[in-house]
């Protein structure tokens, strides 16, 4: 199944709103689009103070990832990049 990196922007909250948008999007999740996985998401504050995510959705199609964030609501997507791969340092080992 192809995997997505979306780029989120946050309207104005604080952690405990945050965190209720986390378990929605679960919630719709696991409602609405079953054949989505949330894998993980890296929550990040700009120079400006503007809260973004950077998820990881593994999902049949970009539409459906974008049909998920329109149901959650309070955020914008800025892009959805279809994932190539992953690497990591575990990937290039010391070469003796």
């Amino acid at each position: 199944m192809p995997r997505y990196l979306i780029e989120r922007t946050f309207d104005d909250m604080d952690e405990e709103e945050l965190s209720q948008v986390g378990q929605r999007s679960a919630d719709i999740i696991r409602a609405e689009f079953p054949e989505i996985t949330w894998e993980h998401s890296h929550v990040v504050v700009d120079t400006e103070g503007t809260v973004k995510s950077y998820c990881v959705y593994a999902g049949p199609d970009e539409e459906t990832i974008r049909k998920h964030a329109k149901m959650l609501g309070r955020h914008e997507v800025g892009s959805i990049y279809e994932i190539g791969g992953d690497i990591s340092p575990k990937d290039f080992p010391p070469i003796n």
